[in-house]
């Protein structure tokens, strides 16, 4: 089953700032998030992992 992560989550396992997962969201670095409703957006554990892993 697919685990989902916040942007705080997101910001701690890249050791950045949460506005600096918007600006690589923006911009494409990162994965495009899920938005659950207006104020709830998440990214998928495993795209998350696989960024990490292509920076290696």
């Amino acid at each position: 089953m697919e685990k989902f992560l916040r942007v705080k989550d997101v910001a701690d396992m890249l050791s950045i700032g949460k506005s600096t997962v918007w600006l690589y969201t923006k911009t494409g670095k990162l994965p495009q998030p899920i938005k659950l409703s207006p104020g709830v957006t998440v990214w998928k554990l495993s795209e998350i992992e696989q960024f990490i892993n292509s920076l290696k």
